[in-house]
């Protein structure tokens, strides 16, 4: 029997929910979670988890069991991160999650950069823009664009962006510039589904933070889609200013109703505070902050460039 093995499948299912989910997290099934599990409480001579047909629970022997081995399995893992870099040789599987719109734009060139300095080092991202508990222990960092962050995680500032209102020339030709957010309410909006400000736009009056509902013309949850109908002028988007970089340098897009932009959102790699933090995520954060400043400095200076031709 390798207890060490059931162990962590314990400590997963409490922390998946499910046997299920843990057999596919493995790529075993169901019923070897299962015999992997009773191995582990018949050695231990106690039940770690009450099962009924609808839920699993802890019972207290297991909570306690929980609360002491989990540590244990963090150091194990530690201690082979600790050995590998020691070793100079940083490796493993780094696990990470991004919003959509930046992931996709922005951090595939980065991480094939950051694979081009540590080869041995396999990175599996997700793109997604609902909220991740890195406390799960399903990811190991996650790249947020926003200005609140949860309790318990590093959070480390990679790079800024400014939230801002954008049309295309065309649109603008034809509809006329909004010159005060109450004139949207005249204009064909294109609204981003699934954000924190859910059906509002924010903007800053007088200095403060000040949201308006818009009524969409065409909705997505996804900002390249939006960008993308908005440089047909299909009508006006709210946007990162990151994420329309390119339509602003193509001239596909201009911002309106500059007045009324929101301080900069800061865009942070997070991860879960530990004693020792492997040295995939180290590296691959470090990594993230020196690319992401040199693309910034960049952007900027492509972005004083278009301000002077305007």
């Amino acid at each position: 029997m390798d207890k060490l093995n059931n162990i962590k499948v314990f400590c997963r299912i409490v922390e998946l929910g499910t046997f299920a989910a843990v057999a596919r997290e493995m790529k075993v099934s169901a019923m070897m979670v299962s015999k992997y599990m009773a191995q582990l409480e018949e050695s231990l001579g106690v039940a770690l988890l009450n099962r009924t047909t609808r839920k699993i629970s802890l019972t207290e022997a297991g909570e306690s069991y929980y609360a002491r081995s989990k540590p244990l399995l963090d150091e194990f893992a530690e201690l082979d991160e600790d050995m590998a870099e020691l070793g100079q040789n940083v490796k493993g599987v780094l696990k990470i999650t991004a919003p959509i719109d930046f992931g996709g734009i922005y951090m595939v060139p980065a991480i094939d950069a950051y694979q081009s300095e540590h080869p041995n080092v396999k990175v599996m991202m997700s793109l997604q823009n609902t909220h991740i508990n890195l406390s799960e222990g399903i990811y190991d960092l996650s790249i947020l664009v926003s200005n609140s962050l949860d309790l318990g995680v590093v959070a480390r500032k990679i790079a800024e962006t400014r939230l801002c209102t954008f049309a295309s020339p065309g649109y603008i030709a034809k509809y006329g510039e909004p010159r005060r957010i109450e004139d949207l309410s005249r204009h064909h909006c294109l609204h981003y589904i699934d954000t924190p400000h859910e059906d509002y736009w924010v903007f800053n009056v007088d200095g403060e933070e000040k949201k308006l509902r818009t009524t969409w013309h065409f909705a997505s949850n996804n900002g390249r889609a939006l960008c993308q109908a908005a440089s047909l002028g299909m009508g006006i988007t709210q946007a990162p200013e990151i994420s329309v970089a390119n339509y602003l340098e193509q001239g596909k897009l201009i911002e309106i109703l500059k007045d009324y932009r929101i301080p900069s959102l800061s865009i942070y790699a997070t991860y879960m505070q530990r004693r020792f933090i492997p040295a995939k995520i180290t590296t691959f954060v470090n990594f993230l902050t020196r690319y992401f400043d040199w693309q910034m400095n960049a952007g900027a200076v492509r972005a004083k460039k278009r301000e002077a031709d305007a």
